[in-house]
């Protein structure tokens, strides 16, 4: 009987590893013959995995989906991975939180002591990043099938997350896109889709998004205007978003640099230990401010706007730390003893 239910549990993993098993084949990796593989789908059928029969010279075996489900079987590593992701289930979605908790409690109690032990010591509060947002599953799910079959979207999209208006407008009509990709990224969910309406590629918040049913016709899948869906997130959001763009010249090493450049950066090596950079950021002060993080000596190529907001950062720097740069002079002194011949910046003598 032990034997048996081994070979049972070995036969269920081959049929979930692939679609269409041939028998021949099957009887072959169990090392069995083929009669008692149809014994053994018999018993499977009968504990309630849905196991078809597939017609043809061979025959063969599929595994399809059913209407209850049935007791799953995982490798060590499904199962370790099964575990941690249920851990971390909650930070993008609302109302899964009860149901990833009793999900885990039950893989867990299944587990070899092995595996348990192994998820036991990575304990793991997940904590949504303050540019998280949660979604409604069942939105998730209506836009996830509208990408998969193909079907155009229609929805209302709230475009802001605060201040709402002070007097009732006219609601927009809903938005028609074919959708593309169902996408999470630093802990929010975005629809990537062709808008029908304005002929062009468009990113939505799936938190903003109230769908309309039913959805529209079927359509025709486009290629996306980037190799792939990270390198059209990366355009988006990392490039697009910063309008400051500069280069310097650093005293590091270029690996080192490189490390903490971030998305959009180039680092060209000049020297063991000096190196290009060429950045972005939301304001010149921004990217100023990021230069001095590396804290070695650099030099401003360009633009002139980040030489004057590196300028205008040392000036804060020098009144914050409790000195007064005077400019006519070009001398630092403290704020109460200012050099006698000096005049303050904008006095005239």
């Amino acid at each position: 009987m032990a034997e048996t239910s081994a070979r049972l549990l070995r036969l269920l993993s081959l049929l979930q590893a692939r679609r269409d098993w041939p028998g021949g084949l099957l009887a072959e990796r169990l090392e069995v013959s083929p009669r008692t593989v149809r014994r053994d789908v018999d018993r499977l059928r009968s504990i309630g995995y849905p196991v078809a029969a597939i017609k043809g010279p061979d025959g063969g075996y599929r595994l399809d989906a059913g209407a209850d489900l049935p007791p799953l079987l995982f490798d060590d590593e499904q199962a370790v991975a099964v575990a941690l992701a249920l851990q971390t289930a909650t930070t993008s979605v609302t109302g899964v939180q009860e149901a990833a908790l009793r999900a885990l409690a039950t893989v867990r109690q299944v587990m070899p002591a092995r595996l348990r032990s192994r998820v036991d010591t990575l304990p793991i509060v997940a904590v949504p990043g303050t540019d998280a947002a949660t979604v409604d599953p069942e939105v998730l799910l209506t836009v996830g099938s509208a990408v998969r079959t193909q079907e155009v979207l229609r929805f209302d999209h709230r475009p802001v997350d605060h201040d709402e208006p002070a007097e009732p407008t006219e609601p927009a009509p809903p938005r028609r896109v074919e959708p593309h990709h169902l996408v999470t990224r630093r802990g929010r969910w975005y629809l990537i889709g062709w808008d029908l309406d304005r002929a062009d590629w468009r990113t939505f918040r799936v938190d903003r998004i109230t769908p309309r049913t039913p959805t529209g016709p079927r359509f025709s899948r486009r290629e996306l205007p980037a190799p792939d869906v990270a390198s059209y997130l990366a355009q988006r959001f990392d490039h697009a978003a910063w309008p400051c763009r500069g280069e310097i010249i650093l005293d590091a090493p270029a690996t080192l640099v490189a490390r903490w450049a971030g998305p959009g950066a180039t680092v060209e090596e000049l020297g063991p230990q000096r190196c290009r950079l060429v950045t972005d950021s939301w304001s010149w002060t921004g990217l100023a401010a990021r230069i001095a993080q590396y804290d070695v000596p650099f030099h401003i190529v360009g633009p002139e706007e980040l030489r004057q907001a590196a300028r205008l950062l040392a000036g804060r720097y020098t009144e914050a730390a409790g000195e007064r740069v005077w400019a006519q002079e070009g001398r630092v002194t403290d704020g109460a003893h200012p050099p006698r011949d000096a005049q303050p910046p904008g006095d005239t003598p």
